[in-house]
């Protein structure tokens, strides 16, 4: 596995226990099975093996979770979202909400 870099250059041995435990935090108390957890897991270390990079960063690796969560559970996803991109009042929820439901369906006359 890749190195991991933190935002204040420190580097880290990737842990999949820390990983683990940030999408469990994101889907507590959300209709996700174990299995499904899982699934989301080896998907985001087998795109950290293959992506043949030495190193990568915290915000790599938080966008790979990012994308993961969007498919799999949307709550979970803005939580997230929340911590991970640091939100600090609700205009950024409501911007986070918006990303994820995509472009404005229009009104047919």
């Amino acid at each position: 596995m890749p190195t991991v870099v933190k935002r204040n250059a420190s580097r880290h041995e990737y842990d999949p226990s820390k990983l683990r435990a940030s999408l469990s935090l994101a889907l507590r108390k959300r209709p996700v099975s174990t299995e499904a957890l899982d699934a989301v897991v080896m998907r985001i270390e087998e795109n950290l093996l293959t992506s043949g990079q030495r190193e990568v960063s915290t915000e790599m690796l938080g966008a790979l979770v990012m994308d993961e969560l969007k498919k799999l559970d949307k709550v979970a996803y803005v939580r997230f979202a929340s911590v991970y991109k640091s939100f600090e009042d609700i205009g950024e929820f409501v911007d986070a909400i918006r990303e994820m439901q995509g472009p404005p369906l229009r009104r047919k006359s």
